[in-house]
């Protein structure tokens, strides 16, 4: 089968179009023939090897991830696709459902044609009403939005601020707060307004031309969905035993089933839309790392595997 191969930490050139071997499901498992899956910000942190927060951090990346180059070296968080075959003990699935889920737990493999994950991982059928491309995008941003604001345990009729509402993380969160009864202020720059307004948001602030935190509005939850904003400057805009929220620090690595099983019911009731900027090819990847390097996509950047 053809995967894309991070063969070094590096810029987008380290990636190389192989040939590897196609896996074989346990018996637990089941072998998913993929249709879409996307880039995102988490697989461009770990092909360069260096983490934007911190030199400790990118330890880290290195410890966990590989030291002179990434041990699971087929990128890919997320996935979309259809069950090819499945394990003699699988229950859940069978061949021919369509599904979409998360690779994290799995070594990722999305930037492949097939890949094979457990029937209890981070799995579950795409709705109807969305294609493969859509589903795609969904567990990685909109289960880290998800898990983000119940941190900030957000009540009906609160004052919530989304910083990079127009991001793969910020458009989930400002869809996700608006659900949850909050009333919320997005900010983004002036191109995207828009969008987030689009989205459910009650007010945008374009960051190009106001800082929030010189205002004296205040927030019972901000949430920094692109970690820009030190808790410092994010204290001065919360109200008295407000909550901030940062998308590096707070999101965690565990991932649930029952929230990805959320976000697909949010979806069929329409309450939740994935939001996606471009399209790319396979073969095109390279250039989809670069432009979601530059960190300023709107939703998400999918890759398409049909007729591959």
């Amino acid at each position: 089968m053809k995967a894309i191969v991070c063969t070094k930490y590096g810029p987008p050139d380290v990636l190389q179009l192989k040939e590897v071997e196609k896996p074989t499901p346990k018996d637990n498992e089941v072998l998913i023939k993929i249709r879409a899956t996307t880039v995102t910000i988490g697989d461009v942190i770990i092909r360069r090897g260096k983490h934007p927060d911190s030199k400790f951090y990118t330890l880290v990346l290195h410890i966990v991830f590989g030291l002179r180059k990434p041990k699971n070296s087929v990128l890919g968080m997320e996935i979309a696709g259809d069950i090819e075959a499945v394990g003699k003990d699988v229950k859940k699935f069978k061949k021919g459902d369509k599904v979409f889920g998360s690779t994290f737990s799995s070594k990722f493999g999305g930037h492949a044609e097939y890949k094979c994950l457990p029937e209890n991982s981070v799995l579950t059928i795409i709705p109807a009403n969305i294609n493969y491309d859509d589903a795609a995008t969904i567990p990685g941003g909109g289960m880290t939005a998800l898990r983000c604001l119940r941190k900030g345990n957000i009540q009906e009729g609160q004052k919530v601020l989304i910083n990079g509402a127009s991001g793969a993380v910020g458009t989930n969160a400002v869809q996700l707060a608006k659900y949850f009864g909050a009333v919320v202020t997005g900010v983004c720059s002036s191109s995207n307004i828009e969008l987030v307004k689009s989205l459910g948001a009650d007010s945008v602030i374009d960051y190009t031309k106001e800082d929030f935190t010189q205002s004296i509005e205040t927030y019972a939850v901000i949430f920094d969905a692109v970690a820009k904003i030190s808790p410092s400057r994010a204290k001065k805009s919360l109200k008295r035993n407000g909550v901030y929220i940062n998308v590096l620090k707070h999101s965690g690595s565990g991932e649930e089933i029952g929230d990805l099983i959320f976000l697909k019911e949010l979806i069929e009731k329409q309450k939740l839309k994935p939001v996606i900027d471009r399209r790319y090819s396979y073969e095109q990847i390279i250039e989809a790392h670069r432009y979601v390097e530059k960190g300023h996509k709107k939703g998400n950047v999918v890759i398409t595997l049909e007729g591959i």
